[in-house]
């Protein structure tokens, strides 16, 4: 017996009032760490072959298999299965559809180090073999997990990897990490629904630099191994479009949606197997699950509390570092949300140009739900759905591990009580939530800032100014941080070198500049913005005067381009970079752009013959792709 779900409307009620700013924060709202992706070129870590890189199969080894398909021998022997409803399962055994003809586009050498492959490795055959799906390992054989979810907050029923194939697990032989290697656009599986499991090189292309991007920038996300075309496979989307296959890995790919899927079909055991496995093998054993920071009214938690609330956490410091970088995913339904706090599944995703709350990268959310604005809220909307499906597990408390429990589930007698301590577990999880993701936003905040201590008034004072000022004025939002970081103390001296330096942060796009504005209109609104741009830098640099050598321009101005991307691969430059590689056949601009991604903190990255071309894809959005859209198709 499951508690039904409307018993905890009350929860999630109280829990989003706990949230008041917090939902709309976005719109009044130590030092990254060091990531092998901003390793110098020359700079290489000790990595092994492919052959010799340590593999596993835990995930299909400890969950059981669609009973369709229940060995590996029937996966061979059976023919390739259709889609279909596949019950009381994790996974489907299923290997890619072999490609005669293909070219790797691109490799990432950050995630090479991260994996623990050699450099080079992506030059044998075996290599461009597998991230082609031409190529599996017999004894670690492929599968497609299974999984459901809420889309744009309704029910969608079962969804899973449509188009997307695990190969195995491996795991580094240095930092012992090990990730779930995985190949998306490698054909059909049982989740396919209508589609064609295939994915088309333009969402491919997307999906690998701002995998590594993420990454670069300290944000928790899945990764991308390689790019590979596959040149005589294309797709029908709006147009027919050429198809490519990313090898990506994660440490997991568990998400939500792969909750939901048994809690709604009120498969209890599958539910605990999930949650055992995710406990043990994704996040280590219990005794990497923080306890929680309060003391419980109803005992001591148990482990699937301790899961349940750190999902919570590890999702909250996510969406803050995403709300403080303006990153947008456009999709966050209840299976693009990672049990893990990761980034998942790019699709309409963007970086914010000019800063707008309210806008929104996929241009079918009408109702604006996955806006920049809303995604806190969504996310924790996520979480009480989690909370929902693992209710029964923590509201049980100290009696989950009682056999007549295991075996049949809740006794009638038991039903007020779990439901009492398990809304309480998800109002006091909510309460948390909301204050590691204002912890974090506001220490990510202050970093951009350049400030090394976070005071009581900033939120308002500080934070609250500079998002109305960039909005009011039509500022670009990362930029306006990394042009701060180069201007120095000297010239906020006085009113008038204030307002001299607030043209460095005007672009063709602000207020000002709207099409058909009169010029004498246009000049009075432009003197108009420079005063409140030099007012903001007098109270900025007040602000920094509070600092231990706040006014030390050396030492701010190097912080503060640590932490502030000069390049992000905006829209208008996946865009450009997609026409280029898709209808011209250029091929080096992708590892150029690559590169940017993944090292996004550098002035220049090549030559100083390449500079004019870099310093144009870190510049202004043209005006014309300002706030650009997509659809969820790829």
């Amino acid at each position: 017996m499951y508690p039904p779900q409307h018993i905890f409307q009350q929860a999630q009620h109280q829990a989003s009032r706990a949230l008041p700013r917090l939902l709309l924060l976005s719109r009044n709202i130590s030092t990254l760490m060091s990531t092998s992706s901003n390793l110098p070129w020359g700079d290489v870590p000790p990595g092994v072959s492919l052959t010799e890189l340590p593999k596993s199969n835990s995930f299909t080894a400890r969950l059981p298999p669609d009973p369709n398909i229940p060995t590996v021998k029937d996966a061979e022997s059976k023919p390739r299965p259709t889609p279909g409803l596949v019950k009381n399962a994790a996974f489907t055994w299923i290997k890619p559809e072999q490609t005669a003809e293909y070219e790797l586009l691109a490799i990432s050498p950050a995630a090479f180090d991260s994996l623990g492959l050699k450099r080079g490795e992506e030059e044998t055959d075996d290599f461009k073999a597998l991230v082609s799906g031409n190529k599996i390992y017999q004894e670690h054989y492929p599968w497609a997990q299974c999984y459901g979810g809420y889309q744009f907050g309704h029910w969608a029923g079962q969804l899973g990897d449509g188009r997307a194939i695990s190969l195995f697990e491996s795991t580094n032989p240095r930092t012992k990490v090990r990730y779930e290697w995985q190949l998306k656009g490698a054909g059909t599986t049982p989740y396919s629904r209508f589609a064609d499991g295939k994915a088309v090189l333009r969402s491919s292309i997307r999906e690998f630099i701002v995998s590594e991007a993420l990454n670069a920038l300290n944000i928790p996300t899945t990764r991308a191994l390689s790019l590979t075309l596959l040149t005589q496979k294309k797709a029908q989307r709006e147009v027919v479009e050429p198809c490519a296959i990313v090898c990506r890995f994660a440490q997991s790919w568990i998400r939500v949606g792969t909750f939901d899927l048994p809690y709604t079909r009120n498969d209890r055991n599958l539910t605990r197997k999930l949650a055992d496995y995710t406990i043990e093998e994704v996040y280590g054993g219990v005794e990497n699950l923080v306890e929680p920071r309060e003391t419980e009214p109803d005992g001591p938690p148990n482990k699937y509390e301790l899961l349940y609330r750190e999902i919570v956490r590890r999702n909250a410091k996510t969406v803050a570092y995403w709300q403080a970088y303006g990153f947008m995913n456009g999709v966050l339904n209840t299976d693009n949300t990672s049990i893990l706090g990761l980034s998942l599944d790019f699709g309409p995703f963007s970086f914010m140009d000019n800063f707008d709350p309210s806008f929104t990268p996929n241009h079918d959310d009408e109702s604006l739900r996955y806006s920049y604005r809303n995604q806190p809220t969504i996310i924790w909307w996520n979480m009480v759905r989690l909370g929902e499906a693992l209710a029964e597990l923590f509201g049980m408390g100290s009696r989950v591990d009682e056999e007549n429990f295991i075996k049949a589930g809740i006794e009638q007698d038991d039903v007020e009580q779990l439901t009492k301590r398990a809304e309480g577990i998800i109002d006091r999880a909510g309460e948390e939530y909301k204050d590691i993701f204002i912890s974090e936003y506001k220490r990510l905040m202050s970093l951009r800032l350049g400030f090394q201590t976070i005071r009581d008034t900033d939120m308002d004072e500080m934070f609250s100014t500079t998002l109305d000022l960039m909005e009011k004025l039509g500022l670009d939002f990362n930029h306006f941080f990394r042009r701060l970081s180069h201007l120095p103390i000297s010239v906020m001296q006085n009113e008038d070198s204030r307002a001299r330096s607030a043209e460095h942060f005007f672009n063709s796009n602000s207020s000002f500049n709207m099409p058909g504005m009169q010029e004498k209109h246009k000049a009075d609104e432009k003197e108009k913005a420079k005063q409140e741009i030099a007012e903001w830098l007098r109270k900025w640099r007040e602000r920094l005067a509070m600092e231990d050598g706040g006014l030390n321009d050396e030492r701010r101005q190097m912080e503060m381009k640590r932490v502030n991307p000069k390049f992000l691969p905006k829209n208008w430059v996946l865009d450009e970079l997609i026409q280029r590689v898709q209808r011209n056949g250029e091929r080096d601009v992708l590892q150029k752009v690559l590169d940017m991604a993944i090292r996004p903190f550098e002035d220049h990255w090549g030559p100083q013959s390449e500079w004019q071309e870099e310093d144009r894809l870190c510049g202004d959005v043209p005006p014309q792709d300002v706030g650009m859209q997509c659809s969820c198709s790829s």
